[in-house]
């Protein structure tokens, strides 16, 4: 993997002045360790890590115990960002690789961002209200954000569940496969069962992505990889109770709220193993913040509940930007969702980005 290591560090070298991905880079740490790695499960892969602290969780512990190169830390949101929609990198503000007068969302805005521009094939992340998933859809990639309580996590409130951005569902796995124990693949029988909602019941979704997704779920039915099921999802605005959550003063009244939306989850998921969505209800807004539309108002609700979720790449709207197809599964099957994801994704195929940095629709 030493050629692997020297291309990722020779494409940070290259494109990450422009898009600002990276805060700090360890290209002499990062050759130090390749030669030992290189004869461990992942063979010296390189990867990178969400902020400074980031290589002191315990999924880069296990990634680097398995063989795996840490690259450098991403850039998180930075003073002066509110709305923890970007991040900052060591030399200004991260843009997004398909139009950088786009933020590429946040707060794993720099792991999305690493990732998309084919710096690395796989970088750490965490998700709180949806910062795997939105950075991962604003950026063309997939993202996982874990069961809650299925990784370790600093976040007493238990809403922030570790996650990667990757290039592939496969290459998501190959994640999960090394930081949990005793993982074990679950191909899916097709066509997966699934309900689709295109606003969970109460978010308004901006036409052009909601044109993307819904496109994409008729591709999966034509492939027959889906088979839509009757009914749909409706949940209440899980935003009150979130920012109760967060405050650390749940009341009764956003109890009631989280336990109403966990029963309709549960019953959801009683009768088909899969929930589809967009990710976000806009696109990717400019670097003088989103207004008023809150980004996280799709993901957030299984930051509550504690349900596996990730972001599938479902297309672009009208203006050269990526939209993601959000998919959820009951809590504590992350294994079956990445198979699941793997299928879809053969569908829906990848959004790589050939072509370096521009600011140009592609």
């Amino acid at each position: 993997m030493t050629a692997a290591l020297e291309a990722s560090l020779a494409r940070i070298d290259r494109l990450d002045p422009e898009l600002c991905a990276f805060t700090e880079v360890w290209p002499e740490e990062a050759r130090a360790r390749v030669g030992e790695a290189s004869r461990l499960p992942l063979a010296g892969l390189p990867f990178a890590v969400k902020g400074r602290a980031g290589i002191r969780s315990y999924a880069a512990r296990r990634l680097i115990a398995a063989g795996g190169v840490p690259v450098g830390a991403t850039s998180v949101p930075g003073p002066g960002t509110p709305w923890q929609t970007w991040g900052q990198g060591a030399r200004g503000r991260t843009v997004n690789p398909w139009r950088t007068d786009r933020t590429p969302g946040g707060s794993s805005a720099g792991s999305a961002v690493a990732v998309a521009a084919g710096m690395v094939e796989l970088a750490t992340g965490s998700d709180g209200a949806g910062s795997v998933r939105i950075p991962a859809a604003w950026c063309g990639v997939f993202g996982l954000k874990t069961t809650a309580g299925l990784l370790p996590s600093p976040d007493r409130t238990g809403l922030a569940s570790p996650g990667v951005l990757a290039s592939s569902a496969a290459r998501a796995e190959t994640y999960l496969r090394h930081v949990t124990d005793g993982y074990e693949p679950r191909a899916p029988r097709l066509p997966v069962p699934a309900v689709y909602s295109p606003d969970l019941g109460f978010a308004p979704v901006a036409p052009e992505v909601a044109d993307v997704t819904r496109r994409a779920v008729r591709r999966l039915e034509a492939a027959g990889a889906v088979r839509l099921v009757p009914g749909t999802c409706e949940l209440l605005d899980p935003a009150e109770a979130w920012s109760a959550v967060r405050a650390g003063d749940p009341t009764s009244s956003t109890g009631r709220l989280r336990d109403a939306n966990d029963r309709a989850l549960d019953a959801l998921f009683a009768r088909t193993p899969l929930l589809l969505t967009p990710v976000t209800p806009c696109a990717p807004h400019g670097h003088e913040g989103p207004g008023d539309v809150y980004s996280t108002a799709l993901t957030w609700a299984f930051n509550l509940s504690g349900h596996p979720a990730a972001s599938l790449p479902a297309g672009f709207t009208p203006d050269g930007c990526p939209a993601g197809l959000q998919l959820v599964t009951d809590r504590g099957t992350d294994a079956a969702l990445l198979g699941i994801a793997r299928a879809l994704e053969r569908v829906l195929g990848r959004t790589p980005l050939s072509r370096s940095a521009s600011g140009s629709p592609p």
